[in-house]
């Protein structure tokens, strides 16, 4: 549950958010499946012919499963795509993640990244002396006709996404992570015009201890349309600092999060992306082991034409 209040158009109100339902199943001692499901409230609830449902209900996540060892892990199906850090830490259930919301670079819906997949990944990891090095190789279907979304149905042209992602966890700097991923594809505009070639890299540093909790990464996209059409260089980074207060104050968590996005005017995919500068400021209370209250404020600018946002947001999370 959440409530704003930002004195702009919207004011005051509630919102019902998302219920996560998530489910996994042994086949083997070696082998799984899992499915994770999600209802999300919609606005235009009652309208339309036939009339819109109250929820929309969403297969987020679903694969199976084989794990040969520590070191070769393979699976199909449809993922949370491993390109940085928050897509495959946090996944659906606002609860498990510090603040109310995702960071605008990883959002669900938005186009920075492709933040769903379709197809094959295999990972793993290595003692490496201690530095436990971690890996995910993947091969699928690219961006949708809408951007925003996965190729759940198929890939849309004769190119298949690849990705690749490697990250680090010291065994001597405990809560540590420190990785890298790549992602390629050719997408293809829905409303026509030539295929565009797209490379993001991507990096992250994270010290994920409750005192402090550090999250910074940066992404940059290449745009490249085939044919002579426009190539575009585009960015986006967050730093998120987090801090659990000691002894009586232990249930109370204050937080802070800087968000920034660059876009190219000539970006041939990012075209519903607006640039952003934003800052947020917010404590979370665990109110209980499984459920949370978050209080925030909220000041985010956009570019583009796009209507910028200020005001108090608070949300009720639970898990059960």
């Amino acid at each position: 549950m959440v409530y704003s209040s930002t004195g702009e158009g919207t004011g005051r109100n509630f919102s019902l958010g998302q219920l996560t339902v998530q489910n996994t199943s042994a086949l083997s001692p070696r082998s799984f499946v899992f499915v994770e499901v999600t209802f999300t409230s919609r606005p235009d609830a009652g309208t339309g012919t036939p009339a819109a449902t109250g929820f929309n209900a969403e297969v987020e996540r679903l694969f199976f499963r084989y794990d040969q060892s520590d070191q070769l892990k393979g699976s199909v199906g449809r993922y949370h795509t491993p390109i940085n850090w928050w897509n495959t830490a946090f996944h659906h259930g606002l609860w498990l993640q510090t603040t109310i919301a995702r960071p605008e670079m990883v959002r669900f819906g938005s186009q920075f990244i492709p933040v769903h997949f379709v197809g094959a990944l295999v990972e793993g990891s290595f003692p490496a002396n201690g530095l436990n090095l971690n890996y995910n190789v993947g091969l699928g279907n690219g961006r949708g006709n809408v951007f925003s979304r996965g190729g759940d149905a198929g890939d849309t042209n004769a190119n298949l996404a690849t990705l690749a992602n490697v990250f680090v966890r010291p065994d001597r700097l405990y809560g540590l992570q420190v990785g890298a991923s790549v992602y390629r594809d050719k997408a293809t505009p829905a409303g026509g015009g030539p295929d565009v070639d797209e490379t993001i890299w991507a990096a992250h540093l994270v010290y994920q201890k409750e005192d402090p909790e550090i999250i910074a990464e940066y992404a940059h996209a290449t745009h490249d349309a085939e044919d002579g059409g426009p190539s575009a260089r585009s960015e986006a980074y967050y730093v998120q600092f987090a801090y659990r207060l000691p002894g009586a104050g232990h249930l109370w968590k204050p937080y802070y999060r800087y968000e920034k996005i660059r876009v190219d005017e000539d970006d041939p995919i990012l075209t519903a992306t607006p640039g952003l500068s934003g800052n947020i400021v917010g404590v979370r209370y665990d109110a209980t082991e499984l459920a949370a209250i978050k209080l925030e404020y909220r000041d985010m600018k956009r570019d583009r034409g796009f209507a910028s946002t200020s005001g108090v947001f608070a949300q009720v999370s639970f898990a059960f």
